[in-house]
């Protein structure tokens, strides 16, 4: 049986959120990433918060919205009342707590204010949209990069994408962070060729907090990968979120944790942005940590010079720092 079928011999599906072309810090080459929904973690600093949710899941721009005098379809087809007017504006607002993202409203929706973030396809629907980059990978070496969410949350999905790109000559990448059951991270990583993997904080309370989870399956998984996959490439990263992470401690731990295995050949340093802030609004959320400063540069070039000096590299310091 091909790994793109399921056990009843259909097409197998997953839950895709976007597939973004022409993307170049997310593995060797230009890169086409697909995105899945799904995450494991609830890191409060996520900028793609449409991932979390393993389902598709209805969104609401208001400044799109041209309201109930001219339109007002969405709500008498919402058949939970989740969606009422506000006079003042005379524009249609969402009751998230009653919404149950069955999706009705967004076929009437003629501004497309209503959409959805999220929708299955095949993992032939997805890699004959990402073979149309290939000229791209031959001339870059570059390929596909599985992210998120948690890609590896949809373990059969992602091991049929990736195989099925290996089958047509294409390079592969996983971006995770890890926190899924070991049999699921193995059946993923077995058919990537580079794994870009997450350490957001080495003290275990400390990930809780802002992360959701504590570190020890993640930790577990990770040293588990190295030792099973010797020849795969692995590469460590961080994001940098200030008053976090952003101190000599959390990269000397992770450098400690990653440089007994000859296979993690980088750690990169990701500094904090706010880029998916807009779409918390969109979904009903709030983001938590919109007064946060960014991480100073002094401070991100400091942090770089520590992974240089334990990789050995000379010449340029901040080589590695990833925008």
């Amino acid at each position: 049986m091909s790994l793109s079928s399921g056990a009843d011999g259909k097409p197998l599906t997953g839950i895709v959120l976007n597939i973004q072309h022409f993307c170049t810090n997310d593995g060797p080459g230009i890169r086409t990433n697909v995105f899945l929904k799904g995450c494991s973690n609830r890191c409060k600093w996520c900028c793609n918060p449409e991932s979390i949710k393993f389902k598709p899941e209805l969104a609401y721009n208001l400044g799109k919205c041209i309201g109930t005098k001219e339109c007002g379809r969405c709500l008498t087809e919402c058949p939970e009342s989740a969606i009422y007017v506000v006079e003042s504006d005379g524009k249609v607002r969402i009751n998230w707590d009653l919404c149950t993202n069955c999706g009705k409203c967004v076929s009437v929706c003629p501004s497309e204010a209503l959409y959805e973030f999220g929708r299955p396809m095949t993992v032939a629907e997805v890699l004959d949209e990402v073979q149309g980059d290939q000229s791209f990978y031959d001339e870059s070496g570059g390929g596909i990069t599985l992210s998120g969410g948690e890609c590896t949350a949809q373990p059969d999905f992602s091991a049929a994408l990736l195989a099925e790109a290996h089958r047509r000559g294409i390079n592969t990448a996983i971006e995770t962070a890890g926190n899924v059951r070991w049999e699921w991270f193995r059946q993923v990583v077995e058919h990537a060729d580079v794994v870009l993997h997450d350490h957001k904080a080495t003290d275990r309370e400390m990930h809780k907090k802002w992360v959701g989870t504590d570190n020890t399956r993640i930790l577990d998984n990770f040293r588990k990968a190295y030792e099973a996959f010797p020849d795969k490439t692995f590469i460590a990263r961080t994001p940098v979120i200030p008053g976090i992470n952003d101190n000599e401690d959390h990269v000397r731990a992770v450098l400690a944790f990653i440089r007994p295995y000859k296979n993690v050949i980088d750690y990169q340093l990701l500094p904090y942005h706010r880029y998916g802030e807009g779409k918390y609004g969109f979904l009903g959320r709030v983001y938590e940590l919109r007064d946060f400063p960014f991480v100073p540069s002094e401070t991100m070039h400091c942090l770089q010079r520590i992974i240089d000096e334990a990789f050995g590299r000379t010449g340029n310091p901040a080589g590695n720092l990833q925008t």
